[in-house]
């Protein structure tokens, strides 16, 4: 029901003035609350809707009809050529979008809509500019040139405003649409902007070309006049260094002289010190052992000779040793010959040693005189060096200067044989043709767009006026906006019923609201209901006076003692509600004039009475400052159950923060739709600065049935049962 019935007792202050924990739901989107603001602003959204179509159907009759035409063109990439070959063909370059933004840019661009103008000649009439619905009037005072430069830019500007350019995704297709009032201008022109577009494609690529041939021609002569002069210096510097060069045929690069010799001198000497290392390893291998076991000995055809013929007499030898005795003349003949023998082959073994020897002596003088002949050269290979270093840079310079030259020449060819065979990467696929029908105005699309449109002017308008509406509307807003419980929704009275007559009839829902705010008051506190009881309110009108009344009249009616207080000393009113006279109060009590039983009035009700205000005093907030108060509260303990208080409002006044420091409990009276956020808030910070206890709000004059266009759920159908008790009264 929204009263906090169920709340157990409440808090004891307000902080933060937050939503309760369990309610704060921040970062969830709560649809129903949408919804429900847009039925409570239907009327607004609604009428910003009914206003867009009524303005797009207007609009759209007033607007005389558009064609549009449309041209389809294909754009290729090509790849930048300047110093290669170009093939013909388009090269895909290494980029991003950046080629087709460009083509894009160009499409749009003032100089090509100039070329159109050129081209089709508009700018010599006004015929376009009447066409495309415009006027052209010639102003006082303007010379010929002036009003054709006017007129010029008029249509240059007609042009550009109504060509389009939208390329088709995922494509090389672009679509030019050219957009008038008249079919057969937009065709042309939409076809226009495609040749032209085309033209000047070709005729940039052109000039491109003949840029290059002018820059080529340029860079031609400047290296041709330098690689001359570098060749000069370096024919005059040769020959004041006598630098003689030797080219190689090939690897066409040049040595000096003195270089090349010593090349082949190092060459020579590396030659000889292998045989001379050779030749002196055999000597030493001969040297050091016996004649007959050199290899070189064994290994010579004579040497080998003479061993087989003395092998050959010394078997003959000892074959006739065995007939003949060693002096027999033929004997003697042999061994003759046999020591003859072993004389030549000591004699020819020592020879080949000897040989080994001057060979290895020979290998070692030419070793030695080509090392004396690189030696020489080196001293002339170093001063040569010293002398080359200038004619090195010479040869660099020359060499590098003939190869830019020999490039820059072939590319000159190059350029002169395919400079007039221009290949266009910019070709047309459909033609434009006069369109049959409008393009605009599109009344769908626009009674679409003025739906859409408002309704989010509408929406929007809804939700501004919304979050700068701060009131206080139903228990959800009280508890969220506020952070106190709401104990009790009090329903707005017909306007034919007081507060009286309604709370005399128990069975009425004004008189069942306040039941239930008895209900939740008995759950406030861990003994029941406050025994002290505060009823205040942000301002006045607000229906604290008819709640203070109304609670003590049900706390009266379920037995309990109970003492009504009218504490408002500046605008008393409960006197008049109970009717009895105010010649005494609390006024008299408070400032020591009367004690508490020459104050107390009976009531019509057996278990309430009542204090009424009393005369008005200079200063309430003194009297409530002093200790009276507390003296009130211990002789009406004395005697009754509860003391409810009808206090004055709290904005404006230091009465209420006094009175609700000093109660129990003090009940908060809110007046629905009216009370703003902020003066409430400002209201319980004042309460909670005096350290009042704050046991929740009351929300009066609560109309239900404006809520439920609101998405809130507070019927409060509290005539349950009365139409069965009026039928059964009647039948009685």
């Amino acid at each position: 029901m929204g009263n906090g019935a169920g709340q157990g007792p409440a808090r004891e202050g307000v902080t933060g003035f937050g939503a309760f924990p369990d309610a704060d739901r921040s970062g969830e989107i709560d649809l129903a609350k949408y919804w429900a603001l847009a039925l409570k602003h239907r009327l607004l959204i609604a009428g910003c809707v009914i206003a867009a179509v009524v303005i797009a159907v207007v609009v759209t009759l007033m607007t005389p009809p558009t064609y549009t035409a449309v041209t389809t063109i294909q754009i290729d990439r090509e790849a930048a050529r300047v110093l290669n070959t170009d093939d013909g063909m388009p090269r895909e370059l290494p980029v991003g979008d950046e080629f087709f933004q460009t083509q894009y840019g160009l499409l749009r661009s003032r100089s090509l809509v100039e070329r159109v103008v050129d081209s089709e000649g508009l700018a010599n009439s006004n015929d376009f500019i009447i066409g495309m619905g415009g006027e052209f009037e010639a102003r006082e005072g303007e010379t010929a040139t002036q009003q054709a430069a006017r007129r010029r830019a008029k249509i240059i500007g007609l042009i550009a405003g109504n060509l389009g350019v939208s390329p088709e995704r995922g494509s090389r297709l672009v679509r030019i649409t050219f957009s008038s009032p008249s079919p057969a201008i937009s065709a042309r022109m939409a076809n226009a902007i495609a040749e032209n577009f085309i033209e000047a494609n070709l005729a940039r690529k052109f000039d491109s070309s003949l840029y290059v041939r002018d820059f080529l021609e340029e860079q031609i002569a400047e290296t041709k006049a330098r690689l001359e002069d570098t060749e000069r210096q370096l024919v005059q510097y040769a020959g004041e260094q006598e630098i003689i060069s030797l080219s190689d045929s090939e690897t066409g690069s040049g040595q000096s002289l003195v270089s090349t010799s010593l090349g082949t001198l190092n060459i020579a000497l590396g030659s000889a010190r292998v045989d001379r290392i050779a030749a002196e390893e055999r000597w030493r291998q001969a040297q050091n052992a016996p004649v007959s076991s050199i290899p070189e000995v064994l290994a010579n055809p004579a040497y080998q000779a003479l061993v087989q013929q003395k092998i050959e007499l010394e078997s003959e030898y000892q074959q006739k040793l065995s007939v003949y005795q060693a002096d027999y003349p033929e004997m003697v003949e042999l061994k003759a010959r046999i020591d003859e023998l072993t004389t030549q082959i000591q004699r020819t073994a020592v020879s080949i040693r000897d040989g080994i020897r001057a060979q290895y002596q020979i290998a070692l003088n030419q070793e030695r005189s080509l090392q004396n002949q690189v030696n020489a050269l080196k001293g002339e290979v170093l001063d040569l060096g010293d002398r080359s270093v200038q004619y090195n840079i010479l040869a660099r310079e020359l060499d590098t200067s003939r190869q830019l030259y020999d490039g820059l020449l072939q590319r000159y060819k190059e350029i002169g044989v395919t400079g007039g065979v221009t290949s266009n990467n910019v070709s047309m696929v459909d033609r434009a043709n006069p369109p049959g029908s409008p393009s605009s105005p599109n009344l769908p699309l626009n009674l679409m767009l003025a739906l859409t449109m408002g309704l989010t002017i509408g929406v929007v308008a809804a939700l501004l006026i919304e979050a700068l509406d701060d009131r206080l509307t139903t228990p959800d807003d009280v508890e969220a906006k506020l952070g106190v419980p709401a104990l009790g929704v009090i329903p707005m009275l017909d306007r034919e019923k007081t507060p009286d007559e309604a709370l005399r009839d128990i069975r009425s829902p004004f008189s069942e609201a306040y039941y239930s705010l008895r209900t939740a008051l008995q759950f406030s506190t861990s003994h029941g209901a406050p025994r002290s009881l505060l009823v205040t309110s942000t301002r006045p009108g607000e229906g604290k006076s008819t709640t203070a009344f109304a609670t003590a009249l049900n706390l009266s009616r379920i037995g309990k003692r109970v003492l009504l207080v009218d504490g408002d000393l500046r605008n008393p009113s409960m006197h008049r509600v109970l009717e009895i006279e105010n010649s005494q109060g609390m006024s008299n009590f408070l400032s020591g004039l009367s004690e508490l039983t020459g104050v107390v009035r009976k009531t019509p009700y057996s278990t309430l009475d009542f204090i009424p205000c009393g005369p008005l005093p200079p200063n309430p907030a003194e009297l409530w400052g002093g200790s009276r108060l507390q003296d009130l509260l211990d002789q009406a303990f004395a005697v009754y159950d509860h003391v409810v208080i009808d206090g004055p409002p709290v904005l404006g006044f230091a009465d209420a923060p006094v009175l609700a420091s000093s109660v129990e409990g003090t009940l908060f009276v809110l007046e629905s739709r009216i009370t703003g956020r902020r003066q409430a808030r400002g209201a319980l910070r004042r309460l909670m600065m005096g350290h009042g206890r704050v046991l929740g709000a009351v929300l009066t004059k609560f109309q239900a049935g404006r809520t439920r266009h609101q998405g809130y759920d507070y019927t409060y159908d509290y005539n349950y049962g009365a139409e069965a008790g009026d039928k059964a009264g009647r039948k009685v």
